[in-house]
């Protein structure tokens, strides 16, 4: 018997190397004489470079920058030096899981650390750039990594915005003129693990919003914000990308990266199992064990587990998802290739007590999950 661990981070609790050795910990206990493969996956979101680093081999970089809060903050990024690539996660440097909930503030968080990441980048000779986006504390649609860069964002004064979303409110005009030039030269792929649109109902500010810390008010403010930002872009480069799926990942992230970086947007978990020949791994599995902290009905948008069990079901092979909480619509999952789905918890617990366990709770259910697939063959 052969299994193939491929989670994902669980949130506040391990990275995705750290569940994939727990979960491994448990396939040892239940069936000692199995054999796996260990594959962390990331969709674009905080620990994606750590599956890439393993993946590709790169060597780890160190900066300091400006998290989104504008405070000095020590990124890591990527480079692979015979492939001139570099690989930026957004939320190395502009990432939620940095602020505290008090710290959370949607109206000014901003970028700039990410631009700043990639300015590295072109300094080392980067040709190609996987930019990740995912996770992360802002709402800026990418003005403070494209201003990092050289790009000027003014009002009807001609004084530059303060940094973060609510400023774009005042957005006069782009002034493109003191870009980086290497910037043309730079191929971008960028992995996004949603594919929701700029503004409206369904776009960054409304969907994202709340978790950054935007009431419902500033919610509106926000994507009011972002429609001019699309507007005054659309001016200035006449290509108007606001509709585009995934250009409100990461808070308008992907709308910067079409807009100002001419990236091709993937779904982060097909370009990080491309990148770690997850494919193949798959050939020798009878059955894939992969999970995150959460399952539900956004999961279909691009998240880790689905991505997986697509793979999965393609091949024939099952595919049991683990999660720390399964939430509404999860039960949509099983129309994707998940074979079953499982909660953590063994009872009611404390979020704090959960994430405290969760090492020994992903041991625990991959455990039970081998011994009744090993008595089931």
């Amino acid at each position: 018997m052969h299994i193939l661990i491929a989670p994902d981070s669980f949130k506040d609790a391990l990275g995705a190397t750290d569940a994939a050795n727990a979960i491994a910990e448990g396939v040892r206990q239940a069936a000692p004489d199995a054999d796996w493969t260990l594959c962390p996956l990331g969709d674009g979101g905080e620990g994606t470079l750590e599956a890439l680093l393993v993946a590709s081999n790169a060597e780890a970089r160190s900066l300091e920058v400006h998290d989104a809060l504008n405070r000095p903050r020590t990124a890591q990024w990527g480079w692979i030096a015979d492939r001139r690539t570099a690989i930026v996660e957004l939320a190395e440097a502009s990432g939620l899981q940095h602020l505290t909930n008090e710290e959370r503030d949607a109206l000014h968080t901003t970028t700039r650390g990410v631009g700043e990441l990639i300015h590295a980048a072109l300094e080392e000779g980067a040709e190609h750039l996987i930019l990740t986006l995912g996770g992360s504390a802002t709402n800026d649609g990418g003005t403070g990594m494209m201003s990092a860069l050289g790009v000027r964002f003014l009002d009807k004064s001609d004084r530059v915005l303060a940094p973060g979303g609510a400023a774009l409110a005042d957005l006069a005009r782009i002034d493109c003129s003191g870009i980086d030039s290497r910037v043309a030269g730079l191929t971008v792929e960028a992995a996004v693990d949603v594919n929701n649109p700029l503004c409206g109902d369904q776009g960054a500010s409304a969907i994202f919003g709340p978790q950054k810390g935007a009431t419902k008010a500033q919610v509106n403010q926000l994507d009011q914000a972002l429609a001019r930002l699309a507007e005054v872009t659309a001016n200035a480069t006449g290509q108007d990308h606001r509709d585009s799926a995934g250009a409100g990942a990461a808070g308008g992230m992907g709308f910067a990266a079409l807009a100002f970086l001419s990236a091709t947007l993937r779904p982060g978990i097909e370009l990080v199992m491309e990148q770690v020949g997850f494919d193949q791994a798959l050939e020798r599995a009878d059955l894939v064990i992969t999970g995150e902290g959460r399952l539900d009905g956004q999961s279909l948008s691009g998240k880790t587990p689905i991505g997986v069990s697509r793979a999965a079901h393609r091949q024939g092979v099952p595919c049991v998802v683990l999660a720390g909480k399964l939430d509404s619509g999860w039960e949509k999952a099983l129309d994707e290739g998940v074979t079953a789905a499982f909660a953590l918890a063994d009872g009611p617990m404390a979020l704090e007590e959960a994430l405290e366990r969760a090492p020994e709770l992903l041991s625990a259910r991959s455990a039970s999950i081998v011994r009744l697939f090993r008595h089931g063959r």
